[in-house]
């Protein structure tokens, strides 16, 4: 996610350096041909504002669509970040609550305790990775027992495997008397909240925004490009400022090409990239938030954004 408020002019040029290219050759080649009288005919300026409105009209459909995607990933980690620490206070308190019982074995709590929030933890970052698509599963291991790591390493959906392993492991507690009572439906409430924001994180992922305006888009801004020198040599040329007409072109074209960079780069969160939901920053204010409730000393260090860029 960029944070900083002033971007690097070369860096936003070769974000949209196709797009320029494009621009500067047409541009360029029309007044060549204009200056040696070689143009064979010129268009109308209503040709290129008629243009101009239709691809308007897209981008600012896409542009907002984009937005609307990469708000709502935002707001489903926010409900990741709420529903882990409600778990993990759930996790807690709830199994210190029976101490006070005759079978009440305080290792075993303890040991159930430091296991479910570390499943929390590696869940959090399993989500992170299948969502980006990598295959660093080593950054768990350490959250999880051996022969559960083995296993989740042969699970389609890590995710989701690991909600299986919590269920058990709450069962599994209630049976031998570290929880009681109702607390695992509680606990079952902040899962299948947690279940909810990964299904709408996947959606996302997995249904990209509607192809047919992704490509109208971009036929037309490479037409409005093309066809914006032919409609302005003319107006340039009765003002005695025929040179002008390439940088102009050009501007203009600039501009069409950023906003509709935009609504790209936007459309799909998850990526990694630096204009995505900063995952791995989210993942870190889980981790030590949940650390901390568990009373350890330890806590990884806090992510802070580098150049403006927090990951």
């Amino acid at each position: 996610m960029i944070l900083k408020r002033n971007f690097n002019p070369l860096k936003v040029i070769f974000y949209v350096r196709f797009e320029l290219l494009t621009a500067v050759s047409m541009s360029v080649l029309v007044y060549l041909l204009h200056i040696q009288e070689l143009l064979i005919f010129t268009l109308p300026f209503s040709v290129a504002g008629i243009l101009g409105s239709a691809l308007a009209i897209f981008i600012a459909f896409r542009n907002n669509s984009s937005y609307g995607r990469w708000w709502e990933a935002r707001t489903l980690w926010g409900g990741i970040v709420n529903s882990s620490r409600v778990l993990a206070r759930l996790l807690i308190t709830f199994t210190d609550s029976h101490a006070h019982q005759q079978n009440y074995d305080k290792a075993r709590s303890e040991t159930f305790k430091k296991e479910m929030v570390h499943k929390v933890i590696a869940w959090v970052h399993a989500l992170r990775l299948h969502l980006r698509k990598q295959e660093d599963w080593q950054q768990i291991k350490s959250l999880l027992a051996e022969n559960e790591f083995e296993t989740l390493k042969n699970s389609q959906n890590k995710p989701n495997f690991l909600h299986l392993m919590m269920g058990k492991k709450i069962y599994e507690a209630m049976a031998n008397g570290t929880l009681g009572g109702f607390d695992s439906f509680q606990m079952e409430g902040q899962l299948l909240a947690l279940a909810n924001y990964q299904g709408g994180c996947e959606r996302i992922k997995n249904t990209p925004l509607l192809r047919q305006y992704d490509f109208f888009t971009r036929v037309f801004l490479y037409t409005f490009i093309l066809l914006l020198p032919l409609t302005l040599i003319s107006d340039f040329t009765k003002i005695n400022v025929a040179y002008l007409m390439p940088f102009i072109s050009v501007v203009i074209s600039f501009v069409f090409a950023i906003i509709g960079k935009v609504g790209e780069v936007n459309e799909d969160p998850f990526e990694n990239r630096i204009t995505d939901v900063p995952l791995t920053a989210l993942c870190n204010t889980i981790e030590r938030d949940l650390l901390e409730m568990l009373g350890e000393s330890y806590l990884p260090e806090k992510l802070t954004p580098k150049d403006g860029i927090l990951f």
